[in-house]
């Protein structure tokens, strides 16, 4: 929490002055009572004894000048606030290595289908869009608010040769941008891109990817999916079939989420994926801003006001 003008806080000395007033008062109290009247005396002068009901207004008030102190001083705090509008961009690898089926019922297959129940999860004023990257780095689907027409996209997609990563994060990064609102602003746009590895070709160098979207303001999270276990097979001449290690490898997306300021996650199998996406989910759709919070400040400063007046009139009205 930050305040606008901090120096009025310099008022919450006052309370434990009040407090130390109000200590030496009671003990002043207490001194002139014992030299009136006997202490054998008084429980027949009265019944019982308020305890903490004595003190009890008096507390209550103090915190509402406290409160009331820190309203003057402007607080701002940091809140969320669910948002209006904003793009999203899949970015699905399907190179060879997302045919592995050490996530049921494949690396590619998982992640299809987490990311429909991603689109779930997101406000319905989001546009979604969806790149696929291989050999090449393709628009599937332009950001649209048809959640039927990114459902069937995500069908379409097929595993191919080569990881052209860098290119993708570009594409769509840019792809975001292409979108404006009627006052020709361009909405926020975040990039979720979910691969298994390291690039294998493509024009553009991943690092160099990740400057490009941090320079567009787009961060870009990144969910690495597979198991060290993970293979696919190859054809050889011949009938022959070679078995291929393809196992995960984060590095360089969590370089990219890094540089870009987006998340990086770990999904090893479908279940943790798809709370991957829903974790995502939440997060796109808010929003933290600073806000000045003064007014709830000095609202709980008039409540605790009316609370000490009542208790007061209540529980002391017929205390001498």
């Amino acid at each position: 929490m930050s305040f606008e003008a901090p120096l009025a806080l310099l008022g919450l000395l006052i309370v434990p002055g009040l407090v130390l007033l109000y200590v030496l008062r009671e003990r002043r109290r207490a001194r002139s009572a014992e030299r009136f009247a006997s202490a054998a005396l008084l429980p027949g002068v009265v019944d019982r004894s308020p305890r903490f009901r004595r003190h009890l207004p008096l507390a209550v008030l103090v915190a509402a000048f406290a409160l009331m102190v820190v309203g003057v001083a402007r607080p701002h705090a940091i809140v969320s606030e669910g948002r209006e509008e904003a793009t999203v961009v899949l970015v699905v690898d399907t190179s060879r290595s997302m045919s592995a089926t050490d996530v049921v019922p494949s690396r590619l297959g998982a992640a299809r289908g987490a990311a429909e129940a991603f689109l779930g999860t997101i406000p319905e004023k989001f546009r979604v869009g969806i790149v696929a990257f291989a050999s090449l780095a393709v628009v599937t689907l332009p950001p649209t608010e048809d959640r039927q027409l990114a459902a069937e996209a995500l069908a379409t997609l097929r595993n191919g040769e080569g990881t052209a990563l860098g290119d993708a994060v570009v594409l769509a990064a840019e792809l975001g941008q292409k979108e404006r609102r009627d006052d020709g602003t361009v909405p926020p746009t975040s990039v979720l891109l979910i691969s298994d590895g390291a690039p294998d070709g493509g024009e553009i160098e991943p690092l160099e990817a990740a400057r490009r979207a941090k320079e567009l303001e787009v961060p870009v999270s990144t969910v690495v999916v597979g198991t060290p276990e993970g293979t696919v097979e190859a054809p050889l001449e011949g009938g022959y079939t070679q078995v291929i290690r393809v196992p995960p490898e984060p590095d360089t997306l969590r370089e990219i989420s890094e540089v870009t300021g987006g998340e990086h996650f770990t999904a090893a199998d479908p279940e943790a994926l798809r709370a991957v996406y829903e974790d995502l989910g939440s997060r796109l759709g808010s929003r933290d801003v600073e806000r000045e919070v003064t007014n709830a400040f000095a609202g709980g400063a008039v409540v605790l006001l009316l609370a000490g007046g009542a208790l007061s009139a209540l529980w002391l009205r017929r205390m001498p």
